[in-house]
């Protein structure tokens, strides 16, 4: 592997890749500019991609007590705690641009604790942490503060279900030793 290789595994080309995936890859690259490694990583393995991406489409799309900012910080908070790059530095620029906050995201990185964050979202990112890290320890009482911050049942649901999900998410980044693009790097940081 290269310096610069975006994966330790071999990649697919554009062309040697299912209709409709190429189109995915083709729309994403037409709105940010840029194709995300993860979707070129992840495309070496169709049938993969597909039900990784609607799974994932599934859990950041749908509405939902969180804010779409919040999904993201749960993202970044517990991708740090999983020692992923890839998603930290990824998710990171989506955190900096769905919270018009260009210093969030690396707090929430570097310890969420100190972040300039709610108690509301402090609860949440606990909880978070949990799942990612230690879910054989939740118990039912676990879920009271989150309660008590007004979070829904389906709320709860969907902090732990992003927490898990990327926790997969993680593991295949390190697996396939996955390089963050560089155009993440200054995205959203100019406000």
């Amino acid at each position: 592997m290269s310096e610069t290789a975006i994966s330790r595994f071999s990649l697919p080309q554009l062309d040697e890749m299912p209709d409709d995936i190429r189109e995915r890859i083709t729309a994403i690259s037409e709105k940010s500019g840029f194709v995300p490694n993860v979707f070129l990583v992840l495309a070496r393995r169709p049938d993969e991609f597909r039900a990784f991406f609607a799974h994932h489409d599934a859990l950041m799309e749908r509405d939902s007590g969180l804010s779409k900012a919040e999904r993201e910080m749960i993202v970044v908070a517990t991708s740090c705690a999983n020692a992923c790059q890839y998603c930290v530095i990824a998710h990171g620029a989506i955190l900096r641009i769905r919270a018009k906050n260009a210093l969030l995201a690396d707090q929430v990185a570097v310890n969420y604790l100190k972040a300039d964050i709610s108690p509301r979202q402090k609860a949440m990112l606990d909880f978070a942490m949990t799942v990612a890290l230690d879910s054989g320890s939740i118990e039912s009482q676990d879920l009271e503060p989150l309660y008590d911050f007004g979070f829904s049942e389906e709320d709860i649901w969907d902090i732990g279900a992003i927490a898990a999900f990327f926790a997969q998410s993680n593991r295949l980044a390190n697996l396939s030793s996955m390089r963050p693009n560089a155009e993440f790097y200054n995205m959203g940081r100019d406000f």
